[in-house]
């Protein structure tokens, strides 16, 4: 079987694009994404106030990073999102996206890039570990990470 080819693209998906990938990836979040947020306003949300880092296999949005650059100082950068279909798990989407996004705020001279994980998702904070995120701080049931740049 040949695997379909993955192209890394950064803000081209639009909110149509953003919102069909996170119902197909909703219960792959810890919790559910739909018992945290509505997603037809955080799709809106990310499209106009992120920067997107997309995997894309036969025209369908794989994977996603959604990420805010928008400190006036440029220092810190927070992910709000991470997600890759089901059926591409485990292909290293996620690895590679993280990667981009580490660049691109490297290259935009902001200083850290943090995100937020709920504490029982072991898998997702095993990938921040492997890209150098440290535990900060925790908040509930959520463990802040961060990555100096």
């Amino acid at each position: 079987m040949i695997s379909a080819e993955i192209n890394y693209k950064i803000q081209s998906a639009d909110e149509k694009d953003v919102f069909t990938h996170l119902k197909k990836c909703k219960e792959n979040f810890v919790p559910a994404l739909d018992k945290t947020v509505n997603i037809a306003d955080y799709s809106k949300k990310i499209v106009e106030n992120s920067v997107t880092f997309e995997a894309w296999v036969n025209n369908d949005l794989a994977g996603l990073i959604a990420a805010y650059f928008n400190d006036p100082k440029n220092v810190a950068g927070y992910i709000t999102n991470v997600s890759v279909l089901h059926d591409q798990a485990g292909k290293g989407l996620a690895s590679r996206l993280l990667k981009n996004c580490i660049s691109y705020a490297a290259e935009n001279n902001f200083k850290e890039i943090s995100l937020e994980v709920f504490y029982k998702n072991e898998k997702a904070i095993g990938l921040y570990q492997k890209n150098g995120f440290i535990e900060t701080e925790q908040k509930n049931d959520l463990i802040i990470m961060k990555k100096y740049l």
